[in-house]
C-alpha cells in the first residue's frame, strides 16, 4: 500500500504561476505522454525525439538502458509477439526554472499480454493454454532538462514507481497461477509482471521503487537533487 508520508521536503513549481512557467509544465507534460503515444504504436523517430543524446531508462523487464539500446530490444521484443501497451492516467510537472531542469510524473498503467498454461507456464494436449494481461498501475518519472539555446525540453532519465499489479484474464475466466515462491522473487507492486516475464525469459531489475520503502525514499530524494541542480544517482546496485 502507499505511505502517508509525505515524501517531499520541499514544494516546487507545480500548479498556476506565471504564463512563462505554465508553459515549460506543458512542455515537459506533453513530452511525458510521448511515452505511451510513440512507443505503443512503434513511432520510434517521435519516441527518440523525447530524449536527451545520453538519455538511460528503466523497465522491469531491461533494466537500465540507453534510449537507443532500448528502442533496439523493443523493436526485438515487438518481432517476437511481445505486447506491452500503456494507458496514462494523468500527468503533472514540477519545475525548476532557475536550473532549467523539471519532474515529469506520469500515472499509467502498464498491460502487458501473455499466453501461458494455467498451471505452470507450458502447455500442453490435455489443456489449452490461457491468454491474460497482466496490469500494472506505476508512475512514470521523467529527469528532464531544457537546452536554453533551444528552449527545448528532452528526457534524460526515466524510471518508475510500481505500486500495485494484477492479472486478468481476458475471456474473463482463464488465468494461469502462480507459486507463492515465484511471487516471492519479486517486490510487491510488481510480482505477477515480474513472475509472469521471468518466465518468458528475462531478467527482471529487482531494484526498483515500489509504493514505499527504501527505494521510494531514495527515488524522491533524487527527485529533489535533479530540480536543485545536483547530480543524481539512479544507477543503484542490482541483486
Amino acid at each position: 500500500m502507499t505511505s502517508p508520508q509525505d515524501p517531499h521536503s520541499k514544494s516546487y513549481s507545480h500548479i498556476n504561476g506565471q504564463a512563462e512557467e505554465l508553459l515549460d509544465r506543458l512542455a515537459v507534460s506533453e513530452l511525458c505522454k510521448g511515452w505511451p503515444v510513440y512507443r505503443d504504436a512503434s513511432e520510434w523517430k517521435n519516441y527518440r525525439s523525447l530524449f536527451t543524446e545520453d538519455a538511460t531508462v528503466w523497465t522491469t523487464w531491461s533494466g537500465p538502458r540507453s534510449v537507443d539500446e532500448f528502442i533496439a530490444i523493443s523493436k526485438a521484443g515487438k518481432e517476437k509477439g511481445v505486447f506491452i501497451m500503456h494507458r496514462e492516467c494523468g500527468t503533472l510537472t514540477e519545475l525548476s526554472r532557475e536550473h532549467n531542469r523539471a519532474i515529469g510524473k506520469m500515472k499509467a498503467t502498464i498491460t502487458h499480454r501473455f499466453k501461458f498454461h494455467p498451471s505452470n507456464g507450458a502447455s500442453s494436449a490435455s489443456s489449452e493454454p490461457s491468454q491474460f494481461d497482466v496490469d500494472c498501475d506505476c508512475r512514470f518519472i521523467f529527469f528532464c532538462e531544457k537546452n536554453p539555446a533551444t528552449g527545448e525540453w528532452k528526457a534524460k532519465y526515466v524510471k518508475l514507481f510500481y505500486e500495485k499489479d494484477k492479472v486478468v484474464p481476458t475471456d474473463g475466466v482463464k488465468a494461469p497461477s502462480f507459486a507463492r515462491h515465484e511471487l516471492e522473487k519479486y517486490p510487491e507492486g510488481y510480482q505477477y509482471l515480474g513472475a509472469a516475464q521471468a518466465r518468458l525469459g528475462y531478467e527482471i531489475d529487482l531494484q526498483l521503487p515500489t509504493a514505499s520503502g527504501e527505494l521510494w525514499d531514495r527515488m524522491y530524494g533524487e527527485m529533489e537533487k535533479w530540480l536543485d541542480g545536483g547530480k543524481v544517482d539512479l544507477f543503484w546496485e542490482h541483486k
